[in-house]
């Protein structure tokens, strides 16, 4: 299982808790978003665009410590994420004057 934190007005949204864990068929950001959106039909088309499934521009993807906003979606998440020690944080960014 994969954890993931999630920003508070997706956890509304959603109905659930500050983290959540999925079961991911590829141990990549896109799969962890796949596993998500799965399981919670209401995140579809907030994190990443429905039609692109590029990221949305004021989301942002962190594992580790590492920002993984930019990586490929397709790279493969380190070991501490995919093992559930660590979580795969979702974030809005935050932007303005």
């Amino acid at each position: 299982m994969i954890r993931v934190v999630l920003p508070e007005p997706l956890r509304v949204l959603a109905g659930v808790a500050r983290e959540v864990e999925v079961h991911a068929d590829a141990p990549t950001p896109a799969g962890v978003l796949d596993a998500l959106e799965a399981r919670y039909p209401m995140l579809q088309n907030t994190i990443r665009d429905a039609r692109t499934g590029k990221r949305r521009p004021f989301v942002r993807y962190f594992a580790c410590s590492q920002d993984l906003s930019h990586d490929p979606p397709d790279a493969v998440l380190p070991p501490e994420i995919v093992e559930g020690r660590e979580p795969f944080i979702v974030l809005g960014a935050i932007s303005g004057g």
